[in-house]
């Protein structure tokens, strides 16, 4: 068993609980095993921590992130700090459903097998958990969406592609051609942030769905675009303007120049989707009235819908 004494806890400590116990929230693996130990009787007793993204107050002067997110750490309530498949069957032992599978462990000669079992599933751990960039500094909640952004900002690239594959319209080529160039900008601003491994597994349905949405109002001329640009960007502003607001809530608690430059960053975006949104209302200044104005629903709930999707997916 792999234990480090320590100095007994203090209600200042992260040991305040009977046991507390940090995982790697950025990996969805040990997230849904996590959960699945919350939801069960006695989880409620337990402090759980997200290695991920809480403060370094919150692990302890004597454990640093790095070692937290390498693997599984829980801290007894005397301060004593175990790691491994020992703190397995230390939390074993606090669930009463798993009480049975933390006696086994204990059995002589078990818990060895379970350490060579856990330092196997570690080396293929990095199959399941996205690395790397600035990203794997930020938390999960703010990777989610900036996921969905980097999936948006691909998504507009291809709505004014759709609109230039079909109009002929001089001015409407205009339109798209210099809003597609600001999307492009945006999609070249996101995708370093957002690493491969943690981009929307669905980008080919994004990109689809993005040259539908601009190929079939086109079809009918550039007042259906400009209601179509303007019920999308309308979208886009509110979901900006939230996760700016996660962001400031995020710095209030735990300020980095990461966050700051991000929030910069999305802030720009933000503001050239209502340059982009005003621009295309002024250019059509109406008000959508039957299938048009169910078209501009269409885009606005399934933009929210593919948002949700891709928060997970």
């Amino acid at each position: 068993m792999h234990t480090t004494p320590q100095t007994p806890a203090t209600a200042s400590t992260p040991a305040a609980a009977a046991l507390c116990v940090y995982y790697d929230g950025g990996c969805p693996l040990c997230r849904a095993e996590i959960a699945t130990y919350q939801r069960t009787e006695g989880g409620d007793a337990v402090q759980w921590v997200d290695a991920h993204g809480c403060a370094p107050a919150e692990l302890g002067p004597d454990l640093q992130r790095p070692d937290a997110l390498a693997r599984l750490h829980v801290r007894r309530a005397d301060g004593t700090l175990l790691h491994g498949a020992a703190a397995f069957a230390e939390i074993w032992s606090t669930l009463p459903r798993w009480r049975w599978l933390s006696r086994l462990a204990r059995l002589p000669g078990v818990l060895p097998v379970l350490e060579l079992g856990y330092r196997a599933f570690l080396r293929v751990r990095p199959l399941w958990r996205p690395a790397g960039g600035t990203a794997s500094a930020l938390p999960l909640p703010l990777l989610r969406e900036l996921r969905t952004d980097h999936a948006g900002e691909t998504g507009a690239v291809m709505i004014y592609r759709g609109i230039l594959a079909v109009t002929r319209d001089p001015e409407l080529r205009a339109f798209a051609q210099h809003h597609l160039d600001t999307e492009s900008r945006h999609l070249a601003l996101i995708e370093p942030v957002v690493p491969p491994a943690w981009r929307s597994r669905l980008l080919p349905l994004w990109r689809a769905s993005g040259w539908l949405t601009g190929v079939l109002p086109a079809c009918f001329g550039p007042r259906a675009v400009y209601a179509t640009i303007q019920a999308v960007e309308t979208f886009v502003d509110h979901h900006y303007a939230a996760q700016l607001d996660l962001i400031d809530t995020l710095q209030r608690e735990h300020p980095s120049p990461e966050l700051a430059a991000l929030r910069a960053l999305l802030q720009q975006c933000q503001q050239d989707e209502v340059a982009h949104r005003d621009d295309a209302a002024a250019r059509w200044n109406g008000r959508a009235r039957g299938p048009l104005a169910v078209w501009r629903w269409l885009v606005g709930s399934g933009s929210a819908a593919a948002v949700r999707v891709c928060r997970h997916i």
